[in-house]
């Protein structure tokens, strides 16, 4: 099934990281770090009443994703499991490596400049195109009790941890994820 879906770039992500490979895994892990959001003109006024809200999910198109173009393998090595070298499906992964190379960070909106977005939990390189910002509603957001969370629950997760620090890809045709 191939639709043409067109999206729209609304921002830039400015932060402090330029490879992926050192960039922490998840916003949840480096919450402590800042980046800026740089709010193209045409969308700012979608941004009214943004500054309500503590937390927003940003989806984002990972443009900087290594490896061959076409379709990823369906079956990759995460880069929680690198040690292990255990393969598992794109679906049941964070990774940046998919079909549509879609980011998805929560990070904690820090206030809004008249250009801008500033938020804590950078897990995006610099110059990342955003495509969108929906609000973070615990209400709808948060399951009920302790859902289970598969094979991360089964892996100890360090904060601010990078893809380098958790080993080398297992090679050309065993791409990685988060």
């Amino acid at each position: 099934m191939e639709l043409d879906v067109g999206l729209h770039v609304i921002g830039i992500v400015r932060a402090g990281r330029t490879v992926p490979e050192t960039t922490p895994i998840q916003a949840a892990l480096n919450r402590a770090e800042r980046g800026t959001i740089e709010i193209d003109a045409t969308y700012r006024d979608g941004f009214d009443g943004l500054g309500g809200f503590e937390y927003a999910w940003l989806l984002t198109w990972l443009n900087q994703v290594d490896g061959p173009a076409g379709l990823p393998p369906l079956r990759q090595v995460p880069f929680l499991l690198r040690r292990e070298q255990r393969r598992v499906g794109i679906f049941a992964t964070r990774g940046p490596r998919r079909p549509n190379p879609i980011g998805l960070s929560l990070v904690q909106i820090l206030g809004r400049t008249s250009a801008g977005i500033d938020f804590a939990g950078v897990d995006l390189v610099d110059g990342t195109p955003v495509i969108d910002i929906k609000p973070y509603v615990s209400r709808f957001d948060r399951p009920p009790g302790d859902p289970r969370c598969g094979w991360f629950d089964q892996v100890t997760i360090s904060e601010s941890v990078t893809p380098a620090q958790l080993g080398q890809p297992g090679g050309a045709d065993s791409p990685h994820d988060h």
